[in-house]
């Protein structure tokens, strides 16, 4: 079957989150006096990063809320369990401040959307929220780009739960192995594709994380994405795009 569609991770794929979150809580640092706390603003980031990690696998886990992981991620990070949840939402909410005003796309996204755009249907499944991820979509520029924008809080299940997958899929109206999914997580978003049977593109930037899981297209930028597609190569090995 050829591919019809693309469905996108957004952060760290098409959005630059890691420079947005490493700016923004750089800057929230700053504003509320506790640059020292952490030694170094690389070991602040690490505690933060830890945080929302374990938090996030909470909500992953249906234990809280999308609400809660957030406010349980400043009481983790502040080392404050008796903050209270409107002291805690007032914390974030001054971070969002900071991290909204570094947001970015990376430079290849625009000209990949562009050069795909006559040949491909178009689809986001996010980890996230509808609330958190439609506004930043709009904010740079892309909702129009995407039919449908499918998210972990709303559908239910996260990535990479086959049933993620195959929902987006289905708000697209294709069967999973007519779409291809491009992620930037080897695990998460590329075997997590690859074993609901999408055809599953590892969008490794930096290269230096290893082959990946078996059966998942390696590329280390959008680029050459178009060359991917055109190929279509998911019934061979790994496609020789590095």
């Amino acid at each position: 079957m050829p591919i019809r569609a693309v469905l996108w991770d957004i952060d760290d794929t098409l959005f630059d989150y890691t420079g947005a979150d490493t700016a923004g809580l750089a800057r929230q640092l700053d504003t509320e006096h506790l640059g020292e706390r952490y030694g170094t603003p690389a070991q602040a980031l690490l505690v933060w990063r830890q945080a929302t990690d374990r938090h996030w696998l909470r909500f992953a886990a249906g234990e809280t809320t999308f609400q809660g992981q957030r406010l349980d991620r400043v009481r983790d990070f502040l080392e404050a369990p008796g903050m209270t949840d409107a002291e805690a939402g007032r914390w974030f909410d001054r971070y969002v401040e900071h991290y909204r005003a570094a947001w970015a796309l990376f430079p290849d996204v625009v000209p990949v959307l562009d050069a795909l755009a006559a040949r491909y249907r178009h689809g986001v499944l996010s980890n996230s929220s509808l609330a958190n991820q439609d506004p930043k979509l709009r904010h740079l520029g892309l909702r129009e780009r995407f039919e449908v924008l499918v998210c972990a809080a709303e559908l239910g299940v996260s990535k990479p739960d086959a049933a993620a997958f195959l929902a987006a899929c289905e708000a697209l109206g294709l069967p999973p192995g007519q779409v291809a999914y491009v992620g930037d997580q080897p695990e998460i978003d590329a075997r997590g594709a690859r074993d609901a049977g999408l055809v599953a593109v590892w969008l490794d930037r930096d290269g230096t994380r290893g082959a990946g899981p078996e059966g998942v297209h390696r590329i280390t930028g959008l680029a050459g994405l178009p060359e991917l597609l055109a190929g279509d190569t998911r019934f061979g090995a790994r496609s020789g795009i590095r």
